[in-house]
């Protein structure tokens, strides 16, 4: 029997609810409309992708549940990847404009109260990254095709090529991390109030809505899949709300 309350309180598990529902659907399809690119993600696909995220961050980088990543990304396909495997091994994740960066403590500032054990950096956000006090750092690209950076800054090893060469099976924390509690109410909230309901397809606009909480974690909870847009172009979207068979439009 599923403790449905357990569930729902660990991200892991709600991930692994999404993907299960059906893996083959699109549960997280990305769209860059300054560069043109489209990345669609089954639910499988995503799981992969997290995975071999938990796995670099315990086997590459040796991190324990509890520790803390701080992540200065935006939302992005790949983004997703990172934050969910972070929460998978039991990560407290600061930064990526979280509204809770920290399980209790609510904080506006893109500084981290301490110094985090890993650190994710945009290429477009590298110049924010020395005021970060880090362990590992690993910086992203974010390019069409998940391509590597073509000039690996120094000091950072490159997100994509290192996450590649890790398992695609990983066991998440049991219990979840410090901050999964208070996410998943948020999520559950914020699925609420956006008027976010299981099976849904939302669009959402990447700029609208730059907490993960609602871009991504709030489509978890509830069950639906996701068209997130960063670079929104208006006249695209009556087209892309047709195509990708959107249900609820939060542009």
């Amino acid at each position: 029997m599923t403790d449905k309350t357990t569930t729902a309180d660990n991200i892991a598990r709600v991930l692994a609810a999404a993907v299960a529902a059906d893996p083959t659907r699109p549960l997280l399809t990305w769209y860059d409309d300054a560069t043109g690119d489209r990345t669609e993600l089954s639910g499988a696909t995503l799981a992969n992708w997290v995975a071999k995220t938990g796995n670099l961050l315990v086997d590459s980088a040796g991190l324990a549940p509890g520790d803390r990543a701080g992540a200065l990304l935006p939302p992005h396909w790949q983004s997703a990847a990172v934050l969910l495997g972070c929460w998978s091994a039991g990560l407290a994740v600061h930064g990526a404009g979280l509204a809770v960066p920290a399980a209790g403590a609510a904080s506006d500032s893109p500084e981290p109260p301490r110094p985090v054990d890993v650190l994710f950096v945009a290429a477009d956000r590298l110049d924010t990254a020395s005021a970060w006090s880090a362990g590992d750092r690993y910086a992203l690209a974010l390019a069409p095709m998940a391509a590597p950076l073509r000039t690996l800054p120094p000091g950072f090893a490159d997100y994509v090529v290192q996450v590649r060469g890790h398992g695609d099976h990983f066991t998440p924390q049991p219990g979840g991390g410090p901050q999964d509690a208070d996410l998943t109410g948020l999520a559950a909230r914020s699925a609420a109030t956006l008027g976010i309901t299981a099976g849904a397809r939302v669009l959402i606009d990447a700029a609208t809505h730059p907490d993960p909480v609602d871009w991504l974690l709030a489509p978890l909870v509830a069950g639906a899949s996701v068209v997130l847009c960063g670079n929104l172009d208006r006249a695209r979207l009556a087209g892309r709300l047709a195509s990708e068979r959107v249900t609820l439009d939060l542009s």
